[in-house]
């Protein structure tokens, strides 16, 4: 049997695929099933089966496409809550598919309904796929079902995990879905890239933890904010995603930039956030492009808010569609690719940038004139292992409906590594503000002599 391994960094998630050669399971798969038939093909494998560990919450799931485009029957933990055809699968069960054989393990916990899937065929080791349940040293998050269940789906991952790995052998591989990255993970995962049963029998928080109560207190404890489009994924999920349609949208001119603009819609630029600062359309938003893109972005757009991509790379914006529809902002309202001065007819907007060092000088220069006002955009569990002394903490994500609380003047906007802060700057920018935006990585500020507070 081999394992391939379909990577989403920019959602900290894998997808799977095994087969024996000739047929193949799919497990877990994104929205963009693209990726999975092409390596279906590069295998020379046919996908007749897709399973899911379980009804997910941080990304829209193309198990139920993957199912219509291949005829592969659909085994889905907690069916029962989804509103179209697919077999709901719990623990105990046993499928047979070509050479591979493939038993469901109820492992509630991050869900309600989860399941593990251990599939061997029948020489080497078996391959558990945990999903959201035994996580590389660590277990997915039980917070995502909603405050009420919280506890009793914390108590329920410790005794499921431990079941789990009591039931298997040392030498089976561990393929969960999350854990790469993904804020599905309720602590920081162990960072490996591979694990087995035996590894994670001696490593996992279930067993660091000790006694069942000690790892609740440590798992509420490690929860921290996770993206708001999370709120979408699950009815998205449950009542079946319409297909990917990753084809070419409108491009738009200056003149219908500047409607789309006035109309309020997010027109977001997705430029490096230091070419942005030097020049831009006014009331356009920052988003770089890069592999947190659809995390961060996805986190701060309203929901239901046309969205405008616009860049001078073409590539760029195929990009950040792709992993837009991921999380279930389809179809871009139009794109706009080219020069921002000539999209805006020369009328443009610049900002300042600065590191912590600049920070320090310009806190120098400063003294006796009063406060000089520093807003720092990072998570609460961020702030509270260390912060700026003095800074205002509203977190990037709220900030278009807490910019009154902002001081007048000029704001200098940090966070952990300048990709936040600069979405946070174009949204001041936005509002009429004066940002300076500190595009340096936090561990740099106390060495720049800031006053740091823990």
């Amino acid at each position: 049997m081999e394992v391939v391994t379909i990577d989403t960094p920019q959602l900290g998630d894998r997808s799977y695929l095994a087969h024996d050669g000739a047929v193949a399971v799919a497990v877990d798969p994104q929205r963009d099933i693209d990726r999975v038939l092409r390596a279906a093909g590069a295998a020379g494998v046919e996908v007749v089966a897709v399973v899911e560990t379980h009804l997910h919450n941080d990304y829209v799931s193309g198990g139920r496409q993957l199912a219509a485009t291949t005829g592969a029957t659909h085994l889905m933990a907690g069916g029962g809550e989804v509103a179209f055809s697919c077999m709901a699968v719990g623990g105990g069960e046993e499928h047979h598919f070509g050479g591979l054989r493939v038993v469901a393990v109820a492992t509630p916990g991050h869900t309600a309904h989860h399941v593990a899937y251990v599939v061997d065929h029948g020489e080497g080791p078996a391959v558990a796929f945990t999903g959201g349940s035994l996580l590389f040293g660590t277990v997915g998050r039980t917070d995502l079902v909603g405050e009420d269940q919280t506890q009793s789906l914390t108590r329920r991952q410790y005794h499921s995990v431990r079941q789990l790995v009591a039931s298997l052998a040392d030498d089976v591989i561990v393929c969960p879905t999350h854990g790469f990255g993904s804020f599905c993970s309720s602590t920081p995962p162990s960072g490996d890239q591979s694990s087995t049963i035996g590894d994670e029998r001696e490593h996992n928080l279930v067993f660091r933890a000790g006694d069942e109560t000690s790892f609740v207190k440590m798992v509420l404890s490690g929860l921290t904010a996770y993206p708001s489009y999370y709120a979408h994924m699950g009815p998205i999920n449950r009542a079946g995603p319409a297909p990917i349609d990753l084809s070419p949208p409108r491009q738009i001119d200056g003149p219908e930039l500047a409607r789309h603009l006035e109309a309020g819609d997010w027109v977001v630029d997705l430029r490096n956030r230091r070419a942005f600062a030097v020049g831009h359309l006014p009331r356009t938003v920052n988003a770089e492009m890069a592999t947190s893109l659809s995390t961060f972005l996805g986190w701060v757009v309203p929901w239901g808010t046309p969205v405008v991509l616009m860049s001078d790379d073409p590539a760029e914006v195929r990009a950040a569609q792709r992993d837009l529809a991921r999380v279930g902002i389809d179809r871009p309202a139009g794109v706009a690719v080219g020069d921002p001065r000539r999209l805006a007819a020369g009328e443009t907007e610049t900002y300042a940038v600065g590191d912590f060092a600049d920070l320090r000088l310009a806190m120098a220069d400063h003294q006796g004139e009063g406060a000089l006002t520093v807003l720092d955009v990072r998570r609460d569990d961020e702030w509270e292992q260390g912060h700026l002394e003095g800074a205002v903490h509203i977190h990037f994500s709220d900030l278009e409906a807490r910019m009154a609380e902002v001081p007048p003047g000029r704001v200098w906007v940090y966070c952990a590594t300048g990709y936040r802060s600069a979405i946070a700057a174009s949204l001041l920018a936005r509002a009429g503000r004066e940002p300076v935006l500190v595009d340096d990585d936090w561990e740099r500020a106390e060495q720049a002599g800031l006053p740091v507070c823990r």
